[in-house]
């Protein structure tokens, strides 16, 4: 009933940029905190950015200056601004949203089904 929706994701070549969106969709009550993560081959899923339904972020010390995260409320949408990017940031990226949907009695996470970010000459 509740979906998250990726775009945004490709090949790029070091010292590029992309930006990813993610948009949650349904019977939707209310969206708390949404963020980024990433998971590399062989390596474990990582944060990468959150941010509060208030605008308050947070980033993983990797990616601090160099990625912004933003959100827009009222399209259930958070973007993740990804600029000099590095081989190292190749990774399969994950939205991820705490939300409350109608006629449920909590929040709990959802997750996209993921966008490849590849960075590659």
């Amino acid at each position: 009933q509740v979906q998250l929706v990726e775009s945004g994701g490709g090949l790029v070549q070091p010292g590029g940029s992309l930006r990813l969106s993610c948009a949650a969709s349904g019977r939707i009550f209310s969206i708390n905190a949404m963020g980024w993560y990433r998971q590399a081959p062989g390596k474990q899923r990582e944060l990468v950015a959150s941010i509060t339904s208030g605008g308050s972020t947070n980033y993983a010390d990797s990616v601090k200056g160099q990625f912004t995260i933003s959100r827009d409320n009222a399209k259930n949408t958070v973007y993740l601004q990804m600029n000099s990017l590095k081989p190292e940031d190749t990774a399969v990226y994950y939205c991820n949203a705490v939300i409350r949907g109608w006629l449920e009695p909590r929040f709990r996470d959802y997750w996209g089904q993921g966008t490849q970010v590849t960075v590659s000459s």
